[in-house]
Order: C-alpha cells, then structure tokens, then sequence
C-alpha cells in the first residue's frame, strides 16, 4: 500500500463520515420535533425521522437476529472488503474516491444503526410536486452518488478505449 493512497482513503472516509455525523446531530437537535422545513418551493423539505429498516423502511419488522445479518454483519463486512480493496488492489485515483464514498455512506448508517438499536436518522426529502424520494441523510447520499458516478465513470472509461481501439 502506498502512502498516497491510504491518505486518499482515510481522507475520503473522515470527510463523508464526519459530514454524515455532523449534519444527524444537527438534525437531532434542531429538526427533532420541529416542523418541517421548506426550501426552493418544496424540492428539499428537511425534517426529523428516525428510520428503523433500510430504503423506504424496508426490513423494520423483520426479526432482530435477521435485521443483524442483513443490516449489521454483511454491511460491514462489504464496508471493510472495499476499503482493503482501495487500500491494497486499486489503482486508479478517481475509483478509490468513489469506492470510498460509498463505503463511508455505509459505515455512516451501520454507525447509527449499532448505537441506536438498528434506527438510522433521516432528515431530507427531495422531489417535485407528489414525486417525491424517500427520507435520507448525507449517507444516503454518498451510497447513491458514488454508485451512480462509478458507473458513469467505467461507462465513459469503456468508451474511451472502444474509441482508441477503432482509431
């Protein structure tokens, strides 16, 4: 592993992490029963929740032993797979960036999920008119982000050897 790289990682990881952090005790102490904000006529609507399954809710009422092998042992399992992956395997700059973000957005919800009995906190709704997100936080969106630019990012990668192969 080369210093370089582990100061990307770790750089990544502290900043998406810490930003997570920050904003779930901001949105305890200042959204928590609270209405409601409001902002760019409805796009963002920032509001306290607490979230006890996954996207949507998904998995609340499932049984607790379930909930730790779904929600607790196979995340963080993944968190440390990607983040050795990035330390010792991968080379290119811009996907240790990324892997990372996604890996922090994990490690940020397993965080509220190991202190707080499995609930996760949530404060931002986004959307135009009835179509709307679920209620997320900043980790939410490091997951999403990251995945969608990764992907976008080998897409245009693969075309850009497809282009310099045909030249």
């Amino acid at each position: 592993m080369k210093k370089h790289i582990l100061y990307i990682v770790s750089v990544t990881l502290f900043a998406n992490f810490a930003l997570d952090r920050i904003t779930k005790l901001l949105a305890i102490k200042y959204l928590n029963g609270h209405k409601n904000i409001s902002i760019l006529n409805n796009f963002v609507i920032v509001g306290f929740t607490i979230n006890s399954g996954a996207f949507l809710g998904f998995g609340k009422t499932w049984p607790e032993f379930i909930k730790y092998i779904v929600f607790i042992i196979i995340p963080i399992l993944v968190c440390i797979l990607l983040l050795l992956y990035c330390l010792f395997e991968e080379k290119d700059k811009v996907r240790i960036i990324l892997i990372t973000t996604f890996a922090a957005g994990g490690l940020g919800n397993l965080f509220d999920r190991l202190l707080n009995h499995f609930r996760v906190v949530d404060f931002l709704n986004f959307g135009i008119g009835s179509i709307r997100t679920g209620i997320l936080n900043i980790a939410d969106l490091s997951i999403t982000f990251a995945a969608i630019l990764i992907v976008i990012y080998e897409f245009k990668k693969d075309q850009k050897a497809k282009n310099i192969k045909s030249s």
